[in-house]
């Protein structure tokens, strides 16, 4: 008689401890609604500044919802077709690869000098587009606007990244377009996903980087800038790319591109 006490008291507690099929279900439950505001946290952390970013200087450029911070180059308002706002995504046409000739160029409303600039984006498949700075629109191309350019590409699909002056592949991601290269071993994510470029501009000293990792840097109108402009395409504008201050530009070169998270803080002059 006690021994079949003592089995049944066990089994009693071996069952009230243990977790039951109501115990599991809300276990999964918990997980997946930590996982949900987990996702939804990140998600509204897109085209916001946190409090130390404010602190730091930095202004957004796009809320996510807006284009106030921006019009078309050369134009007084923003273009009406050409560029789309979807899901907190400011995104770039496709119009078959045709430089400028949908929506156009955008700018920024204001000039900067002394910056430090900073995007998100995200490239499809055999996209060319690219982020221009020290744009004063005082150059008229007939096509993109003229200004020093951080190349966005994927070098993999599309024939550019074959090409250039100054000893070729100065058109690939990341690259001072048709000046100087950035290196092949740059971490790029891959098509499809989301990558960071970032620009700082102090003086005349220039510094690209992609996605934390500086991939290029330059003077301007230093000795090796010099030179290198008179061996590219942009030889025949006067004093190219040695403007004071100028626009960014986020360019339309006719392929669906992606841009997110744009922001803009004025440094001191070095």
């Amino acid at each position: 008689m006690r021994t079949f006490f003592l089995y049944g008291t066990a089994l009693f507690f071996l069952y009230s401890c243990g977790p039951t099929a109501n115990d599991t279900a809300e276990t999964t439950e918990e997980e997946t609604t930590s996982a949900e505001m987990t996702a939804s946290v990140e998600e509204t952390g897109d085209n916001t500044l946190t409090d130390q970013e404010q602190q730091d200087g930095w202004t957004l450029l796009f809320d996510g919802q807006s284009t106030n911070s921006w019009r078309g180059a050369h134009k007084d308002a923003f273009p009406e077709q050409g560029w789309k706002i979807e899901d907190g995504q400011l995104m770039v046409l496709s119009s078959d690869g045709a430089e400028s000739q949908n929506g156009g160029d955008i700018v920024t409303e204001n000039e900067y000098d002394n910056f430090e600039f900073q995007v998100d984006f995200k490239l499809t498949e055999g996209a060319n587009s690219g982020i221009k700075y020290f744009v004063t629109e005082g150059y008229n191309s007939g096509a993109s606007a003229i200004g020093l350019e951080y190349q966005l590409l994927d070098d993999e699909k599309h024939p550019d990244a074959k090409k250039g002056n100054n000893g070729g592949g100065t058109r690939t991601l990341g690259s001072l377009y048709d000046l100087k290269g950035a290196p092949s071993s740059k971490p790029f994510r891959g098509i499809g996903e989301w990558n960071t470029a970032r620009l700082v501009v102090q003086g005349n000293q220039v510094e690209h980087y992609l996605n934390g990792e500086k991939v290029l840097e330059y003077e301007r109108g230093g000795e090796e800038y010099n030179t290198l402009v008179k061996n590219s395409k942009y030889e025949k504008w006067d004093d190219f790319g040695m403007a004071e201050s100028g626009h960014i530009l986020l360019q339309d070169h006719g392929d669906l591109v992606y841009f997110k998270n744009i922001k803009v803080r004025e440094l001191p002059a070095s």
